[in-house]
């Protein structure tokens, strides 16, 4: 299989390769948006770590070693602890998209979910160990999680990118 030829423009990554559907559709990663698949930063770093992709700038020219980091950083300050979750839990088999419709860094569906069939199971929040989160923002987040029939999943990522994983949900006591 070809490499994917993706472009940044802007702050969106996208391809209309072949390869990019192919891949889409064997793998989950992208979303289709009319004829093109759509990246999320997490996603494309991920493909072009493992080799299945190159991602140009907007004069066509491939960005080569730390420079795609760097863009990606400046668009996301939070890059680096959402990038270690993305990798960790594609790792573990699952399907990572996007939360952004539901307030969250990502949803999470478990292994062998098809894709416009079945339903995320976790709204994930991604932070890293230094930062506190007071008990108000922890009820915020279980609450987007219980309004969207989901589990919340809190990823914290240590100084060394290992990821600890967190899940709650409501539990109705009669």
């Amino acid at each position: 299989m070809a490499k994917i030829q993706a472009v940044l423009l802007g702050e969106r990554i996208f391809s209309n390769d072949e390869e990019a559907r192919t891949l889409h559709e064997k793998m989950r990663l992208g979303e289709k948006e009319k004829e093109k698949i759509l990246y999320m930063n997490e996603e494309a770093l991920f493909l072009v770590e493992k080799g299945k992709m190159d991602v140009l700038n907007s004069s066509y020219k491939k960005i080569i070693g730390d420079e795609l980091l760097k863009k990606l950083v400046r668009i996301d300050k939070r890059f680096f602890v959402k990038y270690s979750v993305f990798k960790d839990l594609r790792k573990k088999g699952l399907i990572v998209k996007s939360g952004f419709k539901f307030g969250s860094d990502f949803r999470v569906y478990e292994k062998g979910v098809k894709m416009g069939r079945g339903h995320s199971r976790w709204v994930c929040f991604c932070e890293a160990d230094n930062k506190s989160l007071s008990w108000q923002e922890f009820a915020s987040k279980n609450r987007v999680a219980h309004s969207t029939k989901k589990k919340l999943l809190i990823a914290v990522v240590d100084s060394e990118n290992d990821v600890s994983y967190y899940e709650s949900g409501w539990k109705r006591i009669a």
